[in-house]
């Protein structure tokens, strides 16, 4: 998401204009997703990549919203968890993605597409060093 585009949301109670950054939307999915037990994180394009190595933190990463005056639609890529069952795990973030836009933003979510670039193995943990010996004199 290099360009950032305003949507403005027409409210027919006051008939003023609520006016937010596409980026909002890609924020608000990215982090409802990475609520979401099973989960490792969200995958992105080399470019992105590049962006966080240089100390740009991406909160879009793997995210391309589509937002029209009412409705919106996600397009996320995400590295889900060993162990965890990937159509649940999908099916979850899709509610939570879809949930969270709707009650923050007012916009309607049509869909909330998700494809599954990777899965993240754990890390074993790293062996502690022997600590030393108390010594008594």
């Amino acid at each position: 998401m290099s360009e950032y585009k305003d949507i403005t949301v027409e409210s027919e109670d006051n008939g003023g204009k609520i006016v937010f950054a596409e980026d909002v939307v890609a924020t608000i999915a990215t982090l409802a997703a990475a609520e979401v037990e099973g989960v490792y994180g969200m995958s992105g394009t080399a470019f992105e990549g590049l962006g966080e190595k240089l100390g740009k933190k991406n909160y879009t990463k793997g995210i391309k919203v589509e937002v029209g005056m009412v409705e919106c639609a996600v397009d996320m890529t995400i590295i889900v968890k060993y162990g965890y069952k990937i159509q649940d795990v999908c099916r979850t973030v899709q509610e939570s993605v879809k949930n969270a836009i709707e009650t923050m933003t007012g916009l309607k979510v049509v869909q909330v597409n998700i494809a599954v670039n990777s899965i993240a193995f754990a890390k074993e943990p790293a062996p502690e060093p022997p600590k030393p010996e108390a010594r008594v004199k």
